[in-house]
């Protein structure tokens, strides 16, 4: 072909497929390498980052994390990192300390605590799942920045397949009415996969997800079960306190007993963690067809 170009012309088709076959020759030699371009120091200022971070077996990539991170994946501790503010109380030379060159947080966010970490100066990912499918597509995303697609396609896939098996043992059982609150003062219900889960676990979500509610329209909704999981509390809720202080004395879950504290991380972090949470949910919503659940404590009987 190229006899019946200019030679003008003939040079530069020459040159094109040059650079082309040089083109191909470095996108072989990089396959081959296996090149991994994922941030080498992450810093992390929510625990559900940071137990993604393991489950995907980048924990040797983690910089710097909070101290609730530390309560959440144990796995930290030992570890030479930076202990530095979560997502809401961020500082910026705490952030710079740990020389990252990825940052991920996630909401609750303070105005003040984003321009901190904005100030930072390294690559930001901040997340804020409401659902279910928003915590799976943070996996996803998350394992694709740190080059684990395919863990992270496994994770989610597990996670699915967990809550769709909860499904259909609850499938037939009655539903009842629950109320599970993330914080007592003031009383907010717990997140909307959280009610997910308890749709899953073969209950009935009482309140709007989320959202602030007064003592007197629990009262009203007669749950069945009442459940708290107070965000930074562990299992150390004070049932027998609030369940006086409130005047929840006379709904049905205190009459019958059905008053439970399930530990803050298997609810309110959005992550591989919440199938323990969802376990949890099914011994508290139904103890007679699941066995006590680690991470779950009921109220003490009354004398």
């Amino acid at each position: 072909m190229v006899k019946h170009l200019s030679g003008v012309h003939a040079t530069i088709l020459c040159v094109r497929v040059a650079e082309l076959a040089s083109a191909i020759l470095i996108v072989a030699i990089l396959t081959s390498m296996a090149v991994d371009y994922a941030p080498r120091r992450v810093v992390s200022l929510q625990p559900s980052a940071t137990v993604i971070l393991r489950d995907l077996g980048k924990l040797d990539r983690l910089a710097g994390c909070t101290k609730y991170c530390l309560d959440v994946c144990p796995e930290v501790s030992g570890k030479e990192i930076t202990i530095v503010a979560d997502s809401w109380t961020a500082q910026s030379e705490q952030i710079l300390s740990a020389k990252p060159d990825l940052v991920i947080a996630a909401v609750p966010y303070q105005e003040k605590a984003v321009a901190e970490i904005m100030k930072s100066g390294a690559r930001f990912l901040g997340l804020a799942p409401k659902s279910l499918d928003d915590i799976y597509v943070d996996i996803t995303v998350i394992a694709g920045i740190m080059n684990a697609a395919e863990k992270g396609v496994e994770l989610v896939g597990k996670m699915q397949e967990e809550i769709v098996r909860m499904r259909s043992q609850t499938k037939q059982l009655s539903r009842p009415r629950v109320f599970c609150e993330e914080w007592g003062k003031p009383l907010i219900a717990s997140q909307a996969w959280v009610a997910e889960l308890i749709e899953a676990a073969g209950g009935e979500f009482v309140g709007v997800p989320g959202k602030q509610v007064s003592v007197e329209e629990v009262i009203s909704a007669a749950p069945d079960v009442l459940i708290a999981a107070w965000c930074g509390a562990g299992d150390r809720v004070p049932l027998e306190k609030i369940m006086r202080t409130r005047d929840w004395l006379d709904t049905p879950a205190v009459k019958n007993g059905r008053v439970y504290c399930i530990r803050d991380e298997y609810l309110n972090t959005p992550a591989p963690t919440l199938i323990q949470g969802l376990h949890a949910l099914a011994a508290a919503i139904h103890p007679e067809c699941f066995p006590q659940a680690d991470g779950l404590r009921c109220i003490s009987p009354t004398p």
